[in-house]
Protein backbone atom coordinates (compact mmCIF):
# COMPACT_ATOMS: atom_id res chain seq x y z
CA UNK A 1 0.00 0.00 0.00
CA UNK A 2 1.03 3.45 -0.89
CA UNK A 3 2.27 6.12 2.11
CA UNK A 4 -0.16 8.66 2.23
CA UNK A 5 2.76 11.12 2.70
CA UNK A 6 4.55 10.46 0.13
CA UNK A 7 1.26 10.46 -2.32
CA UNK A 8 1.10 13.99 -0.98
CA UNK A 9 4.45 14.89 -1.30
CA UNK A 10 4.12 13.81 -5.26
CA UNK A 11 1.22 16.00 -5.48
CA UNK A 12 2.52 19.11 -3.93
CA UNK A 13 6.36 20.36 -4.89
CA UNK A 14 8.46 23.40 -4.03
CA UNK A 15 6.69 26.02 -5.37
CA UNK A 16 9.95 27.21 -7.13
CA UNK A 17 12.22 23.57 -8.30
CA UNK A 18 9.40 21.38 -8.02
CA UNK A 19 11.16 19.49 -5.53
CA UNK A 20 8.82 16.92 -3.81
CA UNK A 21 10.26 17.66 -0.41
CA UNK A 22 8.65 20.35 1.58
CA UNK A 23 9.77 20.96 4.78
CA UNK A 24 8.93 24.96 4.85
CA UNK A 25 6.30 27.03 3.82
CA UNK A 26 5.86 30.93 3.50
CA UNK A 27 2.59 32.06 5.20
CA UNK A 28 2.66 35.66 3.79
CA UNK A 29 3.31 34.42 0.40
CA UNK A 30 1.33 30.92 0.33
CA UNK A 31 3.62 28.84 -1.20
CA UNK A 32 5.75 26.02 -0.48
CA UNK A 33 9.48 25.45 -0.41
CA UNK A 34 12.26 23.38 -0.20
CA UNK A 35 15.13 23.87 2.13
CA UNK A 36 17.59 25.03 -1.34
CA UNK A 37 14.76 27.85 -2.27
CA UNK A 38 14.29 29.65 1.23
CA UNK A 39 17.00 31.29 0.52
CA UNK A 40 16.14 32.33 -2.72
CA UNK A 41 12.70 33.48 -1.89
CA UNK A 42 14.11 35.20 1.26
CA UNK A 43 16.46 37.72 -1.10
CA UNK A 44 13.02 39.21 -2.58
CA UNK A 45 13.33 41.99 -0.21
CA UNK A 46 10.49 44.14 -2.36
CA UNK A 47 7.69 41.65 -0.36
CA UNK A 48 7.77 40.87 3.68
CA UNK A 49 7.96 36.75 4.26
CA UNK A 50 7.32 34.99 6.91
CA UNK A 51 9.16 31.51 6.46
CA UNK A 52 6.98 28.58 8.69
CA UNK A 53 7.50 24.39 9.14
CA UNK A 54 5.36 23.04 6.16
CA UNK A 55 3.37 21.29 9.08
CA UNK A 56 2.64 24.45 10.66
CA UNK A 57 1.05 26.08 7.70
CA UNK A 58 -1.64 28.50 7.88
CA UNK A 59 -1.36 29.19 11.61
CA UNK A 60 -0.44 32.99 11.10
CA UNK A 61 -2.95 35.16 11.69
CA UNK A 62 -3.53 38.34 10.29
CA UNK A 63 -3.17 41.47 12.52
CA UNK A 64 -7.14 42.89 13.04
CA UNK A 65 -5.73 46.24 13.48
CA UNK A 66 -3.48 45.75 10.78
CA UNK A 67 -5.73 43.37 7.86
CA UNK A 68 -2.69 43.54 5.02
CA UNK A 69 0.06 42.52 7.74
CA UNK A 70 0.89 39.10 9.49
CA UNK A 71 1.59 38.91 13.15
CA UNK A 72 4.98 37.16 14.28
CA UNK A 73 4.14 37.92 17.47
CA UNK A 74 2.21 36.95 20.42
CA UNK A 75 1.76 39.76 23.21
CA UNK A 76 2.07 37.77 26.38
CA UNK A 77 0.37 40.61 28.47
CA UNK A 78 -2.95 40.54 26.70
CA UNK A 79 -2.82 37.38 25.19
CA UNK A 80 -2.98 38.48 21.44
CA UNK A 81 -1.23 38.01 18.25
CA UNK A 82 0.33 40.85 17.51
CA UNK A 83 2.05 42.63 13.98
CA UNK A 84 5.37 44.69 14.01
CA UNK A 85 3.54 48.02 14.07
CA UNK A 86 1.51 46.79 16.85
CA UNK A 87 4.65 45.75 18.62
CA UNK A 88 6.30 49.12 18.00
CA UNK A 89 2.65 51.01 19.41
CA UNK A 90 2.63 52.39 22.56
CA UNK A 91 -0.01 49.97 23.21
CA UNK A 92 1.84 46.65 23.43
CA UNK A 93 5.60 48.76 23.30
CA UNK A 94 6.35 47.89 27.41
CA UNK A 95 4.65 44.28 27.19
CA UNK A 96 6.05 40.61 27.10
CA UNK A 97 6.26 39.24 23.34
CA UNK A 98 7.21 35.93 21.92
CA UNK A 99 7.69 34.47 19.01
CA UNK A 100 4.04 33.07 18.06
CA UNK A 101 5.62 29.68 16.47
CA UNK A 102 7.35 29.22 19.60
CA UNK A 103 4.67 30.12 21.68
CA UNK A 104 2.52 27.69 19.45
CA UNK A 105 4.65 24.77 19.52
CA UNK A 106 5.19 25.01 23.24
CA UNK A 107 1.34 25.49 23.57
CA UNK A 108 0.57 22.33 21.60
CA UNK A 109 3.24 20.38 23.55
CA UNK A 110 1.66 21.31 26.27
CA UNK A 111 -2.14 20.31 24.61
CA UNK A 112 -0.49 16.75 23.67
CA UNK A 113 0.57 16.37 27.26
CA UNK A 114 -2.65 17.15 28.70
CA UNK A 115 -4.41 15.44 26.09
CA UNK A 116 -2.14 12.02 27.06
CA UNK A 117 -2.84 12.49 30.61
CA UNK A 118 -6.41 13.04 29.94
CA UNK A 119 -6.70 9.65 28.17
CA UNK A 120 -4.08 7.25 29.68
CA UNK A 121 -4.67 8.61 33.62
CA UNK A 122 -7.33 11.18 34.32
CA UNK A 123 -10.34 9.47 32.05
CA UNK A 124 -9.25 6.06 32.79
CA UNK A 125 -9.11 7.39 37.04
CA UNK A 126 -12.70 9.27 36.10
CA UNK A 127 -14.06 6.00 34.47
CA UNK A 128 -13.18 3.52 36.99
CA UNK A 129 -15.11 6.03 39.82
CA UNK A 130 -17.97 6.24 37.85
CA UNK A 131 -18.27 2.60 37.63
CA UNK A 132 -17.85 2.40 41.33
CA UNK A 133 -20.66 4.95 41.84
CA UNK A 134 -22.99 1.89 41.64
CA UNK A 135 -21.30 -0.14 43.33
CA UNK A 136 -20.89 2.18 46.33
CA UNK A 137 -24.63 2.63 46.12
CA UNK A 138 -25.38 -1.29 46.77
CA UNK A 139 -22.64 -1.22 49.53
CA UNK A 140 -25.30 1.09 51.41
CA UNK A 141 -27.75 -0.81 50.96
CA UNK A 142 -25.42 -3.83 51.99
CA UNK A 143 -24.55 -2.46 54.78
CA UNK A 144 -27.81 -0.95 55.83
CA UNK A 145 -28.82 -4.65 55.37
CA UNK A 146 -26.16 -5.70 57.73
CA UNK A 147 -27.17 -2.95 60.51
CA UNK A 148 -30.73 -4.07 60.23
CA UNK A 149 -29.81 -7.36 60.60
CA UNK A 150 -28.12 -6.79 63.75
CA UNK A 151 -31.01 -4.68 64.62
CA UNK A 152 -33.66 -7.40 64.78
CA UNK A 153 -31.15 -9.66 66.06
CA UNK A 154 -31.00 -8.10 69.16
CA UNK A 155 -35.16 -7.15 69.33
CA UNK A 156 -35.26 -11.13 68.84
CA UNK A 157 -32.50 -11.54 72.11
CA UNK A 158 -34.61 -9.01 73.88
CA UNK A 159 -37.91 -10.18 73.10
CA UNK A 160 -36.82 -13.87 74.52
CA UNK A 161 -35.58 -12.57 77.26
CA UNK A 162 -38.63 -10.87 78.27
CA UNK A 163 -41.07 -13.86 77.48
CA UNK A 164 -38.75 -15.97 79.25
CA UNK A 165 -39.33 -13.59 82.20
CA UNK A 166 -43.43 -13.21 81.08
CA UNK A 167 -43.23 -17.13 81.25
CA UNK A 168 -40.95 -17.17 84.74
CA UNK A 169 -44.24 -15.14 86.07
CA UNK A 170 -46.76 -16.97 84.50
CA UNK A 171 -45.56 -20.28 86.12
CA UNK A 172 -45.26 -18.31 89.93
CA UNK A 173 -48.95 -17.87 89.28
CA UNK A 174 -49.51 -21.56 88.10
CA UNK A 175 -47.53 -22.43 91.78
CA UNK A 176 -49.54 -19.95 93.65
CA UNK A 177 -53.38 -21.07 92.28
CA UNK A 178 -51.90 -24.53 93.01
CA UNK A 179 -51.28 -24.02 96.42
CA UNK A 180 -54.47 -22.36 96.91
CA UNK A 181 -56.46 -24.85 95.70
CA UNK A 182 -55.00 -26.99 97.42
CA UNK A 183 -55.84 -24.88 100.59
CA UNK A 184 -59.60 -24.66 99.41
CA UNK A 185 -59.68 -28.61 99.33
CA UNK A 186 -58.10 -29.45 102.32
CA UNK A 187 -61.10 -26.87 103.97
CA UNK A 188 -64.12 -29.06 102.12
CA UNK A 189 -62.67 -32.18 103.09
CA UNK A 190 -62.88 -31.00 106.59
CA UNK A 191 -66.45 -29.64 106.64
CA UNK A 192 -67.61 -32.80 104.24
CA UNK A 193 -66.20 -34.64 107.72
CA UNK A 194 -68.27 -32.17 109.60
CA UNK A 195 -71.02 -31.88 108.15
CA UNK A 196 -72.67 -35.54 108.85
CA UNK A 197 -71.48 -34.87 112.77
CA UNK A 198 -73.66 -32.41 112.75
CA UNK A 199 -76.74 -33.43 111.12
CA UNK A 200 -76.05 -36.59 113.83
CA UNK A 201 -76.19 -34.30 116.38
CA UNK A 202 -79.29 -32.57 115.62
CA UNK A 203 -81.00 -36.03 115.53
CA UNK A 204 -79.84 -36.32 118.50
CA UNK A 205 -80.68 -33.83 120.22
CA UNK A 206 -84.68 -34.11 118.94
CA UNK A 207 -84.66 -37.11 120.57
CA UNK A 208 -83.51 -35.91 123.94
CA UNK A 209 -86.14 -33.28 124.28
CA UNK A 210 -88.74 -36.40 123.05
CA UNK A 211 -87.34 -38.66 125.99
CA UNK A 212 -87.92 -38.50 129.80
CA UNK A 213 -84.95 -40.31 130.46
CA UNK A 214 -83.19 -38.55 133.19
CA UNK A 215 -79.81 -40.85 132.75
CA UNK A 216 -79.87 -39.92 128.89
CA UNK A 217 -80.28 -36.32 129.18
CA UNK A 218 -77.63 -36.08 132.00
CA UNK A 219 -75.22 -37.93 129.69
CA UNK A 220 -75.74 -35.20 127.08
CA UNK A 221 -72.85 -32.91 126.57
CA UNK A 222 -72.90 -29.90 124.32
CA UNK A 223 -70.73 -29.44 121.08
CA UNK A 224 -72.17 -26.06 119.95
CA UNK A 225 -68.60 -24.32 120.12
CA UNK A 226 -66.85 -27.21 118.86
CA UNK A 227 -69.24 -26.73 115.63
CA UNK A 228 -69.59 -22.97 116.08
CA UNK A 229 -65.80 -22.29 113.95
CA UNK A 230 -65.69 -23.75 110.55
CA UNK A 231 -63.37 -26.35 110.29
CA UNK A 232 -59.42 -25.75 108.61
CA UNK A 233 -60.06 -22.16 108.03
CA UNK A 234 -57.25 -20.21 106.54
CA UNK A 235 -56.68 -16.80 105.90
CA UNK A 236 -54.89 -16.17 102.17
CA UNK A 237 -53.35 -12.99 100.82
CA UNK A 238 -53.30 -12.86 96.85
CA UNK A 239 -50.91 -12.29 95.13
CA UNK A 240 -50.91 -8.77 92.93
CA UNK A 241 -48.81 -7.20 89.77
CA UNK A 242 -47.23 -4.25 89.80
CA UNK A 243 -46.12 -2.76 86.37
CA UNK A 244 -43.15 -0.59 86.26
CA UNK A 245 -43.66 2.27 84.06
CA UNK A 246 -41.69 1.84 80.68
CA UNK A 247 -38.42 3.54 80.84
CA UNK A 248 -37.97 4.24 77.01
CA UNK A 249 -34.37 5.36 77.75
CA UNK A 250 -33.08 2.15 79.35
CA UNK A 251 -34.73 0.09 76.84
CA UNK A 252 -32.85 1.85 74.00
CA UNK A 253 -29.70 1.53 75.90
CA UNK A 254 -30.19 -2.59 76.78
CA UNK A 255 -30.71 -3.10 72.66
CA UNK A 256 -27.81 -0.89 72.09
CA UNK A 257 -26.49 2.73 70.44
CA UNK A 258 -26.26 3.11 66.66
CA UNK A 259 -23.17 5.46 65.36
CA UNK A 260 -24.17 8.67 63.20
CA UNK A 261 -22.69 8.52 59.77
CA UNK A 262 -20.09 10.49 59.13
CA UNK A 263 -18.88 11.65 55.63
CA UNK A 264 -15.62 13.84 55.08
CA UNK A 265 -14.49 15.18 51.73
CA UNK A 266 -10.43 15.47 51.36
CA UNK A 267 -9.92 19.54 50.53
CA UNK A 268 -9.48 20.42 46.92
CA UNK A 269 -6.46 22.81 48.50
CA UNK A 270 -5.23 21.92 51.63
CA UNK A 271 -3.98 24.46 53.71
CA UNK A 272 -1.10 25.01 56.61
CA UNK A 273 -2.26 26.10 59.82
CA UNK A 274 0.95 26.07 62.00
CA UNK A 275 4.38 26.23 61.73
CA UNK A 276 6.86 25.73 63.75
CA UNK A 277 10.52 25.63 63.40
CA UNK A 278 12.72 23.34 65.16
CA UNK A 279 17.00 23.50 66.58
CA UNK A 280 17.58 20.16 64.32
CA UNK A 281 20.25 20.20 61.43
CA UNK A 282 17.40 18.20 59.29
CA UNK A 283 14.32 17.06 61.05
CA UNK A 284 13.52 13.63 60.21
CA UNK A 285 10.20 12.43 62.61
CA UNK A 286 7.04 13.96 64.37
CA UNK A 287 5.29 12.44 66.65
CA UNK A 288 1.65 13.44 68.45
CA UNK A 289 2.03 13.02 72.43
CA UNK A 290 -1.33 15.22 72.30
CA UNK A 291 -3.40 17.73 69.78
CA UNK A 292 -1.00 20.69 70.82
CA UNK A 293 2.19 18.93 71.88
CA UNK A 294 5.01 17.53 69.47
CA UNK A 295 8.05 15.12 69.97
CA UNK A 296 10.50 15.68 67.25
CA UNK A 297 13.39 13.91 66.46
CA UNK A 298 16.44 14.80 64.22
CA UNK A 299 20.18 14.60 62.81
CA UNK A 300 22.14 17.21 64.55
CA UNK A 301 22.06 16.07 68.22
CA UNK A 302 21.10 13.00 70.58
CA UNK A 303 17.94 15.88 71.78
CA UNK A 304 14.65 14.36 71.23
CA UNK A 305 12.19 17.35 71.73
CA UNK A 306 8.65 18.32 72.47
CA UNK A 307 6.97 21.13 71.21
CA UNK A 308 4.09 23.03 71.61
CA UNK A 309 1.50 24.17 68.96
CA UNK A 310 3.12 27.97 69.74
CA UNK A 311 6.74 26.47 68.85
CA UNK A 312 7.87 26.73 72.39
CA UNK A 313 10.65 24.13 73.70
CA UNK A 314 8.52 22.22 76.32
CA UNK A 315 10.96 19.53 77.15
CA UNK A 316 14.27 18.49 75.56
CA UNK A 317 15.65 14.79 76.57
CA UNK A 318 19.73 13.35 75.72
CA UNK A 319 19.28 9.58 74.80
CA UNK A 320 20.53 7.25 77.24
CA UNK A 321 23.89 5.99 75.59
CA UNK A 322 24.54 9.89 73.47
CA UNK A 323 23.83 8.45 70.00
CA UNK A 324 21.57 9.93 67.90
CA UNK A 325 18.23 8.58 67.94
CA UNK A 326 17.06 6.76 64.99
CA UNK A 327 13.19 7.02 64.93
CA UNK A 328 10.21 7.82 67.53
CA UNK A 329 6.84 6.95 68.61
CA UNK A 330 4.27 7.89 71.45
CA UNK A 331 2.93 4.95 73.46
CA UNK A 332 -1.05 4.93 73.85
CA UNK A 333 -0.13 5.72 77.47
CA UNK A 334 1.86 9.02 76.41
CA UNK A 335 4.94 7.41 76.75
CA UNK A 336 7.91 7.85 73.93
CA UNK A 337 10.18 5.43 72.82
CA UNK A 338 12.80 5.74 70.41
CA UNK A 339 15.35 3.41 68.45
CA UNK A 340 18.69 3.71 69.06
CA UNK A 341 20.54 1.92 66.05
CA UNK A 342 24.51 1.97 67.40
CA UNK A 343 23.48 0.01 70.33
CA UNK A 344 20.57 -1.74 69.02
CA UNK A 345 18.08 -1.03 71.41
CA UNK A 346 14.76 0.01 72.03
CA UNK A 347 14.22 2.28 75.11
CA UNK A 348 11.21 3.67 77.08
CA UNK A 349 11.30 7.32 78.69
CA UNK A 350 9.16 7.97 81.40
CA UNK A 351 9.14 11.35 83.16
CA UNK A 352 12.85 11.76 83.82
CA UNK A 353 14.02 7.98 83.65
CA UNK A 354 14.92 6.10 80.44
CA UNK A 355 14.27 2.55 80.61
CA UNK A 356 15.80 -0.20 78.10
CA UNK A 357 12.74 -2.13 76.71
CA UNK A 358 14.65 -4.35 74.05
CA UNK A 359 17.96 -5.39 73.16
CA UNK A 360 18.43 -6.79 69.73
CA UNK A 361 21.27 -9.17 68.39
CA UNK A 362 22.03 -9.44 64.73
CA UNK A 363 19.44 -6.85 63.90
CA UNK A 364 19.45 -2.69 63.95
CA UNK A 365 16.01 -0.80 65.20
CA UNK A 366 15.26 1.51 61.78
CA UNK A 367 11.59 2.85 62.95
CA UNK A 368 8.89 2.29 65.60
CA UNK A 369 4.64 2.29 65.82
CA UNK A 370 2.86 1.99 68.67
CA UNK A 371 -0.18 -0.15 67.99
CA UNK A 372 -3.79 0.46 69.10
CA UNK A 373 -3.80 -2.87 71.14
CA UNK A 374 -0.42 -1.18 72.79
CA UNK A 375 2.05 -3.60 71.47
CA UNK A 376 5.34 -1.96 69.91
CA UNK A 377 5.78 -2.17 65.50
CA UNK A 378 9.89 -2.65 64.61
CA UNK A 379 11.04 -2.69 61.53
CA UNK A 380 14.87 -3.75 61.69
CA UNK A 381 17.56 -4.65 59.41
CA UNK A 382 20.15 -7.34 59.74
CA UNK A 383 23.87 -6.33 60.57
CA UNK A 384 24.54 -7.77 57.35
CA UNK A 385 22.71 -5.82 55.85
CA UNK A 386 20.35 -8.72 53.77
CA UNK A 387 17.33 -9.05 55.79
CA UNK A 388 14.61 -6.71 56.66
CA UNK A 389 11.65 -7.66 58.74
CA UNK A 390 8.43 -6.16 61.21
CA UNK A 391 8.78 -7.44 63.75
CA UNK A 392 5.42 -7.36 67.01
CA UNK A 393 6.48 -6.79 71.01
CA UNK A 394 4.16 -6.86 73.87
CA UNK A 395 6.67 -5.17 76.31
CA UNK A 396 9.60 -6.49 75.49
CA UNK A 397 8.49 -9.68 74.16
CA UNK A 398 8.37 -10.88 70.41
CA UNK A 399 5.18 -11.56 69.52
CA UNK A 400 5.37 -11.89 65.88
CA UNK A 401 7.86 -11.61 62.69
CA UNK A 402 6.35 -10.57 59.96
CA UNK A 403 9.54 -11.31 56.89
CA UNK A 404 8.45 -13.19 53.84
CA UNK A 405 5.08 -13.01 51.54
CA UNK A 406 3.35 -16.90 50.39
CA UNK A 407 5.85 -17.88 48.05
CA UNK A 408 8.91 -17.59 50.73
CA UNK A 409 9.91 -14.21 48.88
CA UNK A 410 11.14 -11.01 50.78
CA UNK A 411 8.23 -8.93 51.49
CA UNK A 412 10.64 -6.01 51.89
CA UNK A 413 14.06 -4.81 50.28
CA UNK A 414 16.87 -4.75 52.10
CA UNK A 415 19.29 -2.03 51.15
CA UNK A 416 21.97 -0.75 53.76
CA UNK A 417 22.32 2.55 51.83
CA UNK A 418 18.91 3.52 52.14
CA UNK A 419 17.39 1.62 54.57
CA UNK A 420 14.62 4.25 55.40
CA UNK A 421 11.43 1.94 56.13
CA UNK A 422 8.81 4.11 58.33
CA UNK A 423 5.61 2.19 59.61
CA UNK A 424 2.05 2.89 60.64
CA UNK A 425 -0.75 0.50 62.00
CA UNK A 426 -3.85 1.30 59.55
CA UNK A 427 -7.59 1.58 61.73
CA UNK A 428 -8.05 -1.66 60.10
CA UNK A 429 -4.95 -3.36 61.86
CA UNK A 430 -3.41 -3.60 58.80
CA UNK A 431 0.54 -2.93 58.83
CA UNK A 432 1.74 -0.33 56.41
CA UNK A 433 5.32 0.16 55.32
CA UNK A 434 6.93 2.72 53.59
CA UNK A 435 9.90 1.05 51.60
CA UNK A 436 12.07 3.65 49.81
CA UNK A 437 14.44 1.56 47.90
CA UNK A 438 11.52 -0.19 46.54
CA UNK A 439 9.52 3.06 45.92
CA UNK A 440 6.76 0.72 46.97
CA UNK A 441 4.01 1.17 50.29
CA UNK A 442 3.76 -2.57 51.62
CA UNK A 443 0.70 -3.58 53.39
CA UNK A 444 0.08 -6.26 55.25
CA UNK A 445 -2.94 -7.33 57.16
CA UNK A 446 -2.39 -7.94 60.72
CA UNK A 447 -1.73 -11.43 60.34
CA UNK A 448 1.85 -10.76 58.39
CA UNK A 449 -0.35 -11.51 54.43
CA UNK A 450 0.42 -9.11 51.44
CA UNK A 451 -2.64 -7.08 51.04
CA UNK A 452 -0.80 -4.70 47.98
CA UNK A 453 1.69 -2.35 47.33
CA UNK A 454 1.19 0.29 46.43
CA UNK A 455 3.81 2.23 43.91
CA UNK A 456 1.87 5.62 42.78
CA UNK A 457 -0.97 6.15 41.30
CA UNK A 458 -1.57 4.72 37.20
CA UNK A 459 1.59 5.58 34.91
CA UNK A 460 3.52 6.90 37.74
CA UNK A 461 7.10 6.25 36.41
CA UNK A 462 9.03 3.78 39.45
CA UNK A 463 11.87 5.60 39.74
CA UNK A 464 9.85 8.73 40.37
CA UNK A 465 7.60 7.78 43.91
CA UNK A 466 10.30 8.08 46.95
CA UNK A 467 8.37 7.29 49.55
CA UNK A 468 9.95 7.96 52.92
CA UNK A 469 7.27 8.86 55.90
CA UNK A 470 3.92 7.23 56.59
CA UNK A 471 1.06 7.39 58.41
CA UNK A 472 -2.61 6.76 58.69
CA UNK A 473 -6.02 8.74 59.65
CA UNK A 474 -8.90 8.00 61.49
CA UNK A 475 -11.25 7.23 57.71
CA UNK A 476 -7.99 4.30 57.24
CA UNK A 477 -6.67 6.49 54.64
CA UNK A 478 -3.01 6.01 54.31
CA UNK A 479 -0.79 8.96 53.83
CA UNK A 480 3.23 9.01 52.76
CA UNK A 481 5.35 11.44 52.23
CA UNK A 482 7.46 11.43 48.39
CA UNK A 483 9.98 13.80 49.64
CA UNK A 484 11.87 14.06 46.13
CA UNK A 485 8.60 15.43 44.94
CA UNK A 486 7.39 17.68 47.80
CA UNK A 487 4.13 16.01 48.23
CA UNK A 488 2.17 13.76 50.04
CA UNK A 489 0.08 10.97 48.61
CA UNK A 490 -3.34 9.90 50.55
CA UNK A 491 -4.74 6.40 49.50
CA UNK A 492 -7.44 4.69 50.96
CA UNK A 493 -6.99 1.37 52.83
CA UNK A 494 -7.41 -1.02 49.84
CA UNK A 495 -4.22 1.23 47.92
CA UNK A 496 -6.51 3.31 46.09
CA UNK A 497 -4.89 6.57 45.20
CA UNK A 498 -7.04 9.51 46.02
CA UNK A 499 -4.67 12.44 45.49
CA UNK A 500 -1.89 14.49 46.22
CA UNK A 501 -1.39 17.12 48.93
CA UNK A 502 1.24 19.80 47.00
CA UNK A 503 0.93 23.36 45.92
CA UNK A 504 0.46 24.07 49.59
CA UNK A 505 3.61 25.43 50.91
CA UNK A 506 5.57 21.98 51.75
CA UNK A 507 9.76 21.21 51.06
CA UNK A 508 11.04 18.26 51.51
CA UNK A 509 8.21 16.70 53.57
CA UNK A 510 10.02 13.53 55.37
CA UNK A 511 8.04 12.26 59.11
CA UNK A 512 4.31 12.66 59.63
CA UNK A 513 1.89 11.96 62.09
CA UNK A 514 -1.73 13.07 62.36
CA UNK A 515 -3.90 13.73 65.66
CA UNK A 516 -6.99 12.87 67.19
CA UNK A 517 -9.03 15.38 64.77
CA UNK A 518 -7.06 14.22 61.24
CA UNK A 519 -4.76 17.29 61.24
CA UNK A 520 -1.73 16.72 59.63
CA UNK A 521 1.66 17.28 60.93
CA UNK A 522 4.54 17.38 58.53
CA UNK A 523 8.34 17.35 59.53
CA UNK A 524 9.91 19.27 56.89
CA UNK A 525 13.91 17.56 56.23
CA UNK A 526 15.70 20.47 55.07
CA UNK A 527 13.63 23.50 56.22
CA UNK A 528 13.54 21.41 59.99
CA UNK A 529 10.14 22.89 60.62
CA UNK A 530 6.84 20.85 61.60
CA UNK A 531 3.65 22.02 59.64
CA UNK A 532 -0.04 21.38 60.84
CA UNK A 533 -2.20 21.03 57.77
CA UNK A 534 -5.75 21.00 57.18
CA UNK A 535 -6.69 18.55 54.30
CA UNK A 536 -10.60 17.63 55.06
CA UNK A 537 -13.51 19.94 55.23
Amino acid sequence: MEDPMYSLQDVIRCDLCETPVLPWHCDICHIHLCEACVGKHLSDESKDHYIVPFKLRGITPKCTKHPTVVCKKLCKTCNIPVCPLCVASSEHKQHEKKDILTWFETKRELIQKDLQDLEKSIYPKYQKAATNIPVQRADVNKHSQKLTTALDKQGEALHTEINTIIQGMKSQIDDMDAQHIAAIDQQEVAINRTIPEITQAILDLKRLLDTSDVCLVSEYTSRIEEFRSLPAQFQVTLATFTPQEINREQIHQQIGSLSELAIAFLLDEPQILTDIQTEYSFLHSVSCLSDSELWTRGDGDDILRLYNLQGELLRSVQTKSGNKPRDIAVTRSGGLVYADDKDRSINLVSGTQIQRLIRLRGWEPLSLCSTSSGDLLVTMESDDGKQTKVVRYSGSTEKQSIQWDNQGKPLYTSDHYTNIKYLSENRNLDICVADLAASAVVVVSTAGKLRFRYTGPPSTPWESFRPVGITTDSWANILTSDEDNHRIHIIDLDGLFLRYIHNCGLQDPWGLCVDSRDYLFVAEWYTCKVKKLQYYK
